[in-house]
């Protein structure tokens, strides 16, 4: 049995391909598989065999690319670090993001970075770029908690790392001049699911709510796992939503997921193939079990 692991999930109306071979041509990845919608039936307004998902992996980083439709839009709440050695590197991915993106904060020196910048991306996605010095490129989810989440980061953070036995690091908080956000986080970051999540604590009174746009998958092996994130996630003002969606107290979107449902999403067996995809669409949690039989025929 494998340990669960965090794999962000980007939601797109019709552009998941596109956006999946960009990212990886520009920051150096691979596209691991795609699936389908059922062969057989019309869904959300896609047709029989439109393009449902494509799995890609960047910076040692899976991601999700989804053609879900246009309920939700991506924005700055969520965002990706990127960490490279060079400022050079910063300025290669920054032309790149910003071919039909636009400039969030421009690449120049900071008091936390002598190289840093904040793009928006042409399919709405926000990066955070920054030479580091180390010779690994990382990639790190990030959340800015602002409009009626400001301030919160702090005991987002003490959740996480109760929920995910794991513990913050590298914790710094706004000082006594920044008025009414002393003490709360300026940057931290957190070891999860064999990824690094960071967090941030924006202003209050505007910026924007976090979107199921931009989820973060737990993958798990199995259903005591699946149900033990569950449970964590919703609790306390949680949400329960569709195929193993949920929105979390502080409103941020996640999935709890089986990790072998991508390879039976992928499958070339089209009727194996939709009757994981029916299941699952019948359910709030996922029932490993169910879906598993499903998938089999059984």
């Amino acid at each position: 049995m494998n340990e669960p692991r965090l794999s962000p999930c980007l939601w797109f109306r019709t552009e998941a391909d596109a956006a999946a071979e960009f990212y990886t041509s520009t920051l150096g990845g691979s596209i691991l598989r795609r699936s389908y919608y059922p062969d057989t039936e019309n869904v959300g307004g896609y047709a029989p065999g439109d393009l449902l998902t494509v799995d890609f992996s960047i910076g040692g980083l899976e991601f999700t690319a989804l053609n879900g439709g246009p309920e939700f839009t991506p924005n700055p709440s969520v965002s990706f670090m990127i960490e490279v050695e060079e400022a050079a590197e910063v300025d290669r991915i920054a032309a790149s993001l910003l071919d039909g993106g636009e400039t969030l904060m421009p690449v120049d020196a900071y008091p936390w970075s002598t190289c840093y910048g904040w793009v928006q991306d042409r399919f709405g996605i926000s990066w955070q770029l920054m030479a580091t010095g180390q010779p690994r490129t990382t990639i790190m989810p990030t959340l800015l908690f602002s409009s009626d989440s400001a301030g919160r980061a702090g005991e987002a953070l003490e959740h996480y790392a109760q929920v995910f036995h794991t513990t913050a690091e590298n914790v710094s908080r706004y000082g006594p001049d920044e008025g009414e956000r002393e003490g709360w986080i300026g940057h931290a970051s957190i070891p999860l699911l064999g990824a690094r999540l960071a967090v941030t604590d924006g202003d209050t009174g505007h910026g924007h709510p976090f979107s199921e746009a931009i989820s973060l998958q737990v993958l798990c092996d199995t259903q005591e796992q699946i149900d033990r994130y569950w449970d964590a996630l919703t609790a306390e003002g949680g949400r329960e939503s569709q195929c193993g969606w949920l929105v979390d107290r502080f409103g941020v979107s996640w999935q709890v997921s089986p990790a072998s449902m991508a390879g039976w999403l992928a499958s070339d067996d089209g009727a194996a193939r939709a009757r994981a995809f029916r299941a699952m669409m019948q359910m709030r949690k996922l029932d490993l079990p169910t879906l598993e039989a499903a998938y089999r025929g059984e």
